[in-house]
């Protein structure tokens, strides 16, 4: 049986403060050798060069390092960059802890994993989805979680292209599904939602040419992030498992279209809160953790039929537009603005909507 969870939100005042995880440390809150995972906003502009993911990523690791960690450099800090419109940077930590209320109900797991090497050639195809979906198992097993459907978020970050890894394939003999580097992080994302949905059986392993295409393909689970700072699929794997003790549940749902607040709501429902028919951010009562999603702007143009402009806008990209109007829907919900909220969601949730993961604290 795995060991109980500790999930704390902190803010991020500045690029590099990584504060808030050193007083949880300090504090007693949590233990810098329990640590299992991140997963934070940081306010860069989400792109290929967004730096202050690299920026956050050193100074939580300092933190780490700083408090005894034995090996900082292993655990997953999974950054999406970008807190467009009201939504506000901060962290989410996962850890371990030997401190725990003992319960038989389900209560938090979590499995952190590694892929092999995702090599440039393999994104966006069916070679990337068999390797995240190998990870995805293994993360499974680590978490104590055999039913999948006991699996409510798979958070993942997985390389993109650059004009290096590019070059570094053809100087194999390889070439690459797209040779534009903007463009990958969207395939990137894409087609490991599919190796989370394999792994999960959503779905039946898809052929090369429904990858980025065939958008009747999702996971309702994966939220998955891209960058420049690593080259395998990073995997935290977030479920329920019966006997672990503790105080925190997860649940999810999916959003159907970007204003779609019941959705998120249900998620919250989903994972144990009691709520009344039309709930309030007041109704929360402090219990609710975080919550996690994922958007795009929908391909069709059109939210509820009125038509909107975010995939002509020359000036803004869609990406920074969606996740503004998102990040308000949710922030509505919650009364919080520090929610998770990353773009590109193809094969992840319903077109033009999202999956949602919620965590509550149960007492």
């Amino acid at each position: 049986m795995p060991d109980p969870i500790e999930v704390r939100k902190v803010p991020i005042e500045s690029v590099t403060d990584a504060s808030g995880l050193s007083r949880l440390i300090a504090d007693g809150v949590i233990e810098a050798g329990r640590v299992l995972a991140v997963i934070g906003k940081t306010e860069g502009n989400g792109g290929v060069n967004d730096y202050t993911r690299i920026l956050a990523d050193r100074a939580f690791r300092e933190v780490l390092t700083e408090h005894g960690h034995p090996a900082p450099e292993s655990v997953p800090l999974v950054w999406s960059g970008g807190t467009d419109g009201i939504l506000s940077p901060h962290a989410t930590i996962f850890a371990t802890t030997a401190d725990a209320p003992a319960s038989e109900e389900p209560r938090l797991s979590v499995g952190v994993a590694m892929s092999e090497v995702i090599l440039p050639e393999d994104i966006g195809r069916p070679a990337m989805v068999e390797k995240v979906a190998a990870g995805v198992r293994e993360a499974m097993k680590i978490a104590g979680i055999d039913d999948p459907r006991d699996v409510h978020y798979v958070q993942t970050k997985t390389p993109l292209l650059t004009l290096a890894t590019i070059t570094d394939a053809k100087s194999r003999g390889q070439d690459t599904a797209i040779e534009e580097t903007g463009p990958s992080m969207d395939l990137s994302n894409s087609t490991t939602a599919l190796g989370i949905a394999v792994a999960l059986g959503e779905i039946e392993m898809p052929a090369a040419g429904q990858i980025h295409k065939d958008l009747s393909l999702y996971s309702s689970v994966a939220s998955c992030s891209s960058g420049v700072e690593l080259d395998r699929a990073q995997i935290v794997l977030v479920g329920n498992v019966r006997g672990i003790g503790g105080r925190y549940r997860i649940g999810h749902s999916v959003m159907k279209d970007a204003l779609d607040a019941d959705g998120i709501w249900e998620a919250i429902r989903d994972c144990g809160l009691p709520l009344p028919e039309r709930p309030h951010p007041s109704d929360l009562g402090g219990r609710l953790v975080n919550v996690f999603m994922k958007c795009e702007a929908d391909p069709s143009g059109r939210v509820r039929g009125r038509r909107n402009i975010m995939l002509d806008d020359s000036d803004v990209h869609w990406h920074r537009q969606i996740k503004a109007a998102a990040g308000g829907v949710a922030a509505s919900v919650t009364g919080d603005p520090a929610v998770f909220v990353s773009v590109a969601a193809v094969h992840q949730g319903p077109s033009g909507g999202g999956p949602v993961a919620a965590i509550a604290d149960l007492g």
